[in-house]
């Protein structure tokens, strides 16, 4: 369990909120970040591995001419997915992973290239559908280390997110609460 994963779900706690993944390259792995913190199940409602491109259209609404036109390694097919996760499981906040571990290329798409996404109840000049954010990541590395820091940045996105909407007395009270740390 990483301390980033643990810092979401303490914030999540906090604010009452929920969570679900949606998830591609990653195979589950985020899902398996956040579960294994103690108290997870207060706000993570679930997750979805979509890893085949008619199940990222047929699961969580992402358009179908995109991903005819874009193929599933795109930043707006991010951003769909956790859009469409988050409206799936009717939670607070979506995020979503898509990209390419390797060993070959996709959809015209170098080996490492990945987009991460989040979607929550945050300010509409955000930069995609519905208040999210997507960072497009370049990695390096085999397999397992794109997947393991696609994993890493998909929460320190969110992490970001969650302390950006949290005002100054909601953090000082979690602090608290918290034992100051």
């Amino acid at each position: 369990m990483s301390s980033t994963a643990t810092d979401v779900v303490r914030l999540l706690t906090v604010k009452g909120e929920t969570l679900a993944v949606a998830e591609s390259l990653t195979g589950g792995l985020v899902a398996v970040e956040i579960t294994s913190v103690p108290g997870a199940s207060k706000v993570f409602r679930g997750s979805v591995t979509a890893y085949a491109t008619d199940l990222k259209r047929d699961l969580l609404g992402v358009d179908a001419t995109l991903l005819a036109a874009r193929g599933a390694v795109d930043a707006q097919v991010a951003a769909e997915m956790a859009v469409g996760v988050r409206k799936a499981l009717g939670t607070d906040w979506g995020i979503a992973t898509t990209g390419v571990a390797g060993p070959d290329p996709q959809d015209g798409q170098a080996v490492g290239t990945v987009f991460v996404a989040v979607d929550g109840p945050v300010g509409a000049d955000s930069g995609s559908a519905g208040g999210g954010k997507v960072e497009a990541l370049r990695l390096n590395g085999d397999r397992a280390e794109i997947r393991r820091e696609s994993v890493r940045s998909v929460l320190a996105l969110l992490l970001k997110e969650l302390a950006g909407e949290q005002t100054g007395n909601e953090r000082a009270q979690d602090t608290e609460r918290n034992g100051g740390f």
